[in-house]
């Protein structure tokens, strides 16, 4: 397998005047493509600034940042929203879905922004919202959907661009137990099928479907680990 993701002495430091708060000390990780890895720690430990970085949403102070052979580090803004737009898939905590748009319209965005002719959008929206359980539900808005269905459009969102990963932050937060139990059975099959997946959660029970996890703890890495119930090893 080919590395995906590679990290070197990524730091992170924030500044508010005099003060300063490193809220990443160090990170080495790397990532092979078809991996399932899921990030788990408390809140301040770091997992979002460091999913922020795996996102390019924010830049190291210090270290690299290298996705799919390209050094991300110093890239400028355009480059990275080049990035964002085409090589990661976004799954949030919030599905940030738009209420007066249908959920093909809501699944073609990121496609609109890359330039693409409208029934091209249009197709391959439908399609992905087929593979995430959906396609009975394109002509839907999301009032018109359960909370696990509107996850899923904002999986189908997320993979409508065929990205090299799949970044989820918390996807399962604003779940209930049978609506979470359904969307990581979908996040079994997207690895099964050779996605690669990067989870952030607190949530042991959450973390152990994937196949390795990564415990941070005051901006380190402190445990990697392969999980013995990961759904794909």
């Amino acid at each position: 397998m080919s590395t995906l993701i590679e990290l070197t002495g990524v730091r992170k430091t924030y500044r508010s005047g005099s003060l300063e708060f490193e809220a990443l000390r160090g990170i080495d990780i790397r990532i092979d493509e078809g991996e399932y890895v899921a990030v788990i720690g408390p809140s301040g430990s770091g997992k979002s600034t460091l999913m922020n970085l795996l996102g390019c949403l924010d830049l190291p102070t210090e270290g690299r940042y290298v996705l799919e052979g390209e050094d991300t580090s110093s890239l400028d803004e355009a480059a990275l929203a080049a990035i964002r737009n085409r090589r990661i898939g976004f799954v949030f905590q919030q599905f940030h879905l738009l209420p007066s748009m249908t959920a093909w319209r809501n699944v073609e965005l990121p496609l609109a922004y890359a330039g693409l002719p409208r029934p091209e959008r249009r197709e391959r929206a439908i399609a992905a919202l087929d593979k995430v359980g959906l396609g009975d539900r394109v002509d839907h808005r999301p009032g018109e959907l359960s909370g696990g269905q509107q996850q899923r459009v904002a999986v189908a969102r997320a993979l409508v661009t065929e990205p090299a990963l799949l970044l989820a932050d918390e996807p399962t937060g604003n779940l209930d137990s049978r609506s979470t139990g359904d969307m990581l059975e979908l996040f079994d099959e997207l690895h099964a099928s050779g996605r690669t997946i990067v989870l952030i959660t607190h949530e042991p029970d959450v973390a152990t479907r994937a196949g390795r996890n990564l415990v941070i703890d005051d901006g380190l890495i402190t445990i990697d680990r392969t999980t013995t119930t990961g759904a794909r090893t």
